[in-house]
């Protein structure tokens, strides 16, 4: 898939197992890994960061594999929910990030249109968002509140 503003296709990147079962050298149980899940997802790490972890420190390649639900489902079962989705909130602080730079470096024209760009992916999202349910509807990206966050 194509990137949204600009003529560059989409990045490479590793290829997930075709096969659905657990690798046989995974000791783990479906049990365990749902405990480690909700406990990564109550300390506050993001989902994305949650596999990372997973894989790295516990030897887990794919949790979905296991336990036969995505680390979102899981934690939605045990009532751990972020208030605003990771990638809604990653764009957030690289506009809040911008919006810093540009106080002290107000001649960045190039970046004042990189502002521009970004802010209109939070909106973008955002409507998404508002329509499944996942924010509520009255949420709203204001540059100035950002800055506050």
């Amino acid at each position: 898939m194509g990137r949204v503003h600009t003529h560059r296709h989409g990045q490479s990147h590793s290829t997930r197992p075709i096969n659905q079962r657990s690798p046989s050298w995974v000791s783990s149980s479906a049990k365990e890994v749902e405990e480690l899940v909700v406990k990564y997802g109550k300390d506050g790490v993001p989902m994305s960061q949650i596999g990372i972890k997973l894989r790295d420190q516990h030897a887990i390649p794919l949790a979905k594999t296991i336990t036969k639900k995505s680390v979102k489902k899981i934690l939605e079962e045990n009532n751990v929910k972020q208030e605003i989705p990771e990638d809604l909130n990653n764009i957030v602080k690289k506009a809040i990030n911008l919006q810093r730079h540009l106080r002290s470096n107000n001649s960045d024209k190039r970046n004042v249109r990189s502002l521009e760009l970004v802010e209109a992916k939070v909106h973008r999202i955002a409507t998404y968002y508002k329509r499944i349910g996942a924010i509520p509807q009255n949420w709203k990206y204001k540059s100035v509140v950002a800055q506050l966050e």
